[in-house]
């Protein structure tokens, strides 16, 4: 698959997203871009605002694999990762794997599970495997977490760890759909019989292989190489930063980056390109300075003012 043939597939699944979505095309564009760097997608956002369809509908686009954990404080890791049964007819233990063997694993709510389990589900995004009683389980492949978290603020909940956060290539927010969206969702509500809105499958689930190699084929110049390393490492010298992006987050900025150029039917990386997703790869990964945090300053300020701070290098176009 080459570069336009990826860049016409993408378009297809947001498109077939986008019919069953209420959101905005950005929004759906920066989560596909997650998907494509082989990595994991982080949603914040008050309930009801249609996190979970979202993921389910890219995983029916995708023709892929789909579970759903919701995330409660009495949660344990083996509810997450599956246990050893004893089968009687054998005199033996058995391994029954639990929701997170699927293609896309939907973990929902997943600040309010206590540390340990979220253990569980950091060894599965870190390296797409689990560990039960010492014994090691490969997850399916393709393997992506797509979470959705409500804002600290509300009861029950708890900032991840940051070894956790760093496992996300992206995190976005959906925010409140338009008026005219809201309206739609009471049309769609109107009879009680109507099911919830579907998505056929735009591709097989053993192309989004291939996909995800497209990425791997786009130019970025040497230039542009040192802008994205000069991004990450000024987020650790602001002021309102405690600990800035980890060297990790500089490799998925650019990672994340030759996928935006393979959404826009480039083969060849933009300073655009870099600017237009590394709020999305920073915001999550920027602990702030107690006194910042005070001020209620947000992160994705932060991110902005580097991206203002940094000189935006001269590259040719093609």
């Amino acid at each position: 698959m080459n570069v336009t043939e990826a860049a016409a597939t993408c378009d297809d699944v947001l498109d077939a997203v986008g019919g069953a979505v209420i959101a905005d095309r950005a929004f759906l564009e920066t989560v596909l871009t997650g998907v494509l760097s082989r990595g994991h997608v982080l949603l914040e956002d008050v309930p009801g605002t249609g996190k979970t369809l979202t993921a389910r509908s890219f995983a029916d686009a995708l023709g892929l694999s789909f579970k759903r954990i919701q995330f409660t404080p009495d949660l344990l890791p083996s509810d997450i990762t599956g246990s050893n049964v004893f089968n009687k007819e054998t005199s033996a233990f058995e391994f029954n794997p639990g929701p997170v063997f699927a293609n896309i694993v939907l973990a929902d709510e997943i600040n309010r599970a206590p540390p340990k389990t979220q253990a569980a589900l950091l060894e599965a995004m870190g390296e797409g495997q689990v560990t039960v009683d010492g014994e090691t389980h490969l997850l399916p492949d393709p393997f992506f977490v797509i979470a959705t978290q409500n804002p600290v603020e509300q009861e029950g909940t708890f900032a991840l760890p940051e070894a956790q956060r760093d496992r996300f290539v992206v995190k976005t927010e959906m925010g409140y759909p338009s008026r005219a969206g809201e309206r739609e969702l009471i049309d769609r509500r109107a009879s009680r019989s109507a099911q919830s809105p579907s998505v056929e499958a735009v591709i097989r689930g053993d192309v989004v292989a291939e996909l995800q190699a497209v990425p791997e084929t786009v130019r970025v110049d040497g230039k542009l190489r040192d802008y994205v390393v000069d991004l990450g490492r000024a987020t650790r010298v602001d002021e309102r930063v405690e600990v800035g992006v980890s060297p990790r987050g500089i490799q998925r900025l650019f990672e994340a980056a030759r996928a935006v150029a393979v959404l826009q039917g480039r083969d060849y990386v933009v300073p655009d390109d870099v600017k237009r997703i590394a709020v999305p790869v920073f915001q999550h990964r920027l602990v702030l300075r107690t006194e910042a945090a005070v001020r209620d300053t947000d992160p994705r300020d932060v991110a902005r003012d580097v991206l203002d701070s940094v000189d935006v290098p001269a590259v040719a176009s093609s």
